[in-house]
């Protein structure tokens, strides 16, 4: 059986599709998968079971990148095309079923995509770091190490917590007698972020600082399925935590939570003291114009309070989480 998956070009979505392409692959044992997606999103799949091909569409004048899915898959015989992308690409190919999302902003993205399959309950996203990456995590994080992982940036700035906060939050959360006293700091980042991130290496001693800024999206990966709590901004790194398994808490201020919350039973969301709707109604439909930093009304204790809570709730998950294979075949 051969299947086409079309996702995202952002790393969060396509996080977000990961347990649709799982769940499709236990409906269809042994299909061979092709997934379309965006450049940065190539390293969530790569090592995904099945998927033999990917076929990165980077954005090109004219809609270029489309026409270069279509010269790849035009004359291939599908038995099931999936479109997340709620494109027409679809319905120009040769294949046996065709699933195209169809907009809907009520819902979870997670529960917005499994609709398209029609799966229910919706499948959690999840993550494939490979078998190198997973060894090279364990020497990194050896077994019995409690770590603290930050993700202190975002594609946006009005999306970012102040990165003092963030520094602050790590000092209380592991300084004697707390929490995570004594916990070791991996901090999470893109390329080119590090210089920005050094408030927060600041926080704590030399020696116990694990640097990702600027790793690949597969390495990362295999480190948060080794930590003990993710905190983080709205951003991609903060859905890889989540389907990485870690226990993940997601920062809010100005985007959609109710859309773009972390999934899963140990992810939890902190946002400003007002909702998206309040701030909609109080500010002007315009309000990401303004230039202020509503990241601002985010206190250290409201965050700090949620991570004691959490670090409570998932006690006894241990400091390393079984990596997803081990939990599960796919």
């Amino acid at each position: 059986m051969r299947i086409l998956f079309i996702t995202s070009n952002r790393l969060g979505d396509a996080v977000l599709s990961t347990g649709i392409l799982a769940g499709l692959a236990e409906r269809h044992p042994g299909a061979e998968f092709w997934v379309a997606c965006g450049p940065l999103a190539t390293p969530v799949f790569r090592h995904a079971p099945g998927v033999t091909r990917i076929i990165e569409m980077k954005k090109a004048p004219r809609a270029g990148h489309w026409r270069k899915l279509l010269a790849a898959v035009m004359l291939r015989r599908w038995d099931v095309v999936v479109d997340l992308r709620g494109s027409a690409t679809a319905w120009l190919l040769w294949t046996g079923k065709r699933h195209i999302l169809k907009p809907d902003h009520r819902l979870h993205r997670v529960a917005h995509n499994a609709t398209v399959a029609d799966f229910d309950p919706p499948p959690d996203p999840r993550v494939w770091p490979g078998a190198i990456n997973r060894t090279r995590a364990r020497v990194l994080i050896p077994d019995g190490l409690t770590v603290l992982a930050i993700g202190p940036t975002a594609a946006w700035p009005y999306k970012m917590w102040p990165m003092e906060r963030f520094a602050e939050l790590a000092r209380r959360l592991t300084a004697p007698g707390a929490p995570m006293a004594g916990a070791h700091l991996l901090v999470s980042g893109g390329p080119g972020e590090r210089d920005i991130c050094q408030p927060l290496f600041d926080a704590v001693p030399p020696e116990r600082r694990i640097d990702l800024v600027g790793a690949a999206i597969d390495e990362t990966a295999a480190c948060l399925e080794r930590v003990r709590l993710y905190v983080g901004n709205d951003s991609g790194l903060m859905h890889l935590a989540a389907a990485a398994g870690a226990p993940t808490i997601g920062l809010f201020g100005p985007t959609a939570d109710a859309i773009y919350a972390p999934w899963g039973p140990k992810s939890v969301t902190v946002r400003v003291p007002r909702s998206l709707e309040q701030l909609v109604a109080e500010e002007g439909e315009n309000y990401l114009s303004s230039g202020r930093n509503y990241m601002l009304e985010l206190t250290v204790e409201t965050v700090e309070k949620a991570a004691t809570d959490l670090l409570a709730r998932t006690a006894g998950s241990g400091d390393n989480i079984a990596p997803q294979s081990e939990r599960s075949p796919v």
